[in-house]
């Protein structure tokens, strides 16, 4: 890659591990659901007047967008808000390659490799060094809500798959636009209607700053720019740089939120990326009859496009 390229990955993968102390900060302000509502508004609007409907069943545009939104960042920010540290979220969450691998395993028939069942097996063990510690100093049903969002995610990414959409852009928009009225409805039932007007009254600038950031600087730049690069680039090269936003997320959380790192997190870390990497890196055999494998999943949890073979090359 390109240094002006690399640095451009580097920059997606700081901004999207940042995002997880932006989101601590929006949590400050706004109720989760509430707050989780509004970022996929506006990386809806007034981008889905500007982009044609993706040319995929409305069945699946629908399922990702109540998956991903609902099920993926709604628990995660009802996560965060109730003790999850965001460093640690920003970790936890990358479990969602494994999960991806047994949804599709199961619903698929996509069977992994001996070296992605490795993979598998010690991201989940790092998961268990991150339960124990977290087990030990914060509330284990945060952790928990947090690890059923990657399964969400995984869940996401599977129906995505399935969608196999031709715009992925204009599918994550239109998808961004399914999650905004269930989460309002759930945020009215469960957090009320009184305290989601006094959060809207009282906006002030890291308020909004904070949806602004979440929607539009990781979803639609951060996906724009790492599609872009994916179309320049084997996707070998540019997918590895999305283990880089957990290093992110927990370095930005130790020094803007004061966040402590344990030793035992450290170790989580290292088992999850070392686990991730091998469950990314190793490509699974494709039974007889199925679609091509998966286009590599960013950390925004969307299927992006890979390059194009050259002429004359494998079909």
């Amino acid at each position: 890659m390109k240094p002006a390229h690399t640095g451009l990955a580097v920059l997606v993968a700081a901004l999207w591990g940042v995002n997880f102390v932006v989101i601590d900060i929006g949590l400050a302000r706004f109720p989760p659901l509430l707050f989780c509502a509004l970022r996929f508004l506006l990386a809806a609007l007034p981008a889905i007047f500007f982009v044609g409907r993706p040319r995929v069943a409305w069945r699946w545009v629908v399922g990702v967008g109540l998956a991903l939104g609902v099920g993926k960042f709604g628990l995660l920010f009802v996560g965060m808000n109730a003790g999850m540290p965001a460093g640690l979220s920003s970790l936890v969450l990358q479990v969602q390659s494994v999960f991806t691998a047994v949804i599709a395993f199961a619903f698929l028939r996509e069977r992994p490799g001996r070296v992605r069942v490795l993979g598998m097996a010690v991201a989940l063990a790092g998961i268990a060094v991150a339960a124990v510690d977290e087990g030990g100093s914060g509330p284990m049903g945060a952790f928990a809500l947090v690890l059923v969002a990657a399964v969400f995610w995984g869940v996401s990414n599977v129906l995505t798959r399935k969608a196999s959409p031709e715009a992925p852009f204009a599918f994550m928009v239109w998808s961004s636009a399914v999650p905004v009225l269930p989460l309002l409805a759930l945020s009215l039932v469960f957090e009320g209607p009184q305290r989601d007007a006094e959060a809207l009254s009282s906006l002030d600038l890291p308020g909004a700053g904070a949806i602004l950031y979440v929607a539009l600087v990781t979803t639609l730049f951060g996906f724009t720019a790492w599609s872009g690069l994916l179309r320049r680039y084997d996707a070998s090269r540019v997918a590895p740089y999305s283990l880089l936003v957990p290093v992110f997320g927990m370095s930005s959380a130790t020094i803007f939120l004061g966040e402590p790192v344990s030793a035992l997190q450290w170790c989580a870390g290292a088992l999850l990326v070392a686990g991730v990497a091998l469950t990314s890196r190793s490509p699974s055999p494709t039974p007889r009859g199925s679609a091509p494998d998966p286009a590599p999943q960013s950390p925004a949890g969307l299927e992006l496009p890979t390059r194009a073979p050259a002429p004359g090359g494998p079909n």
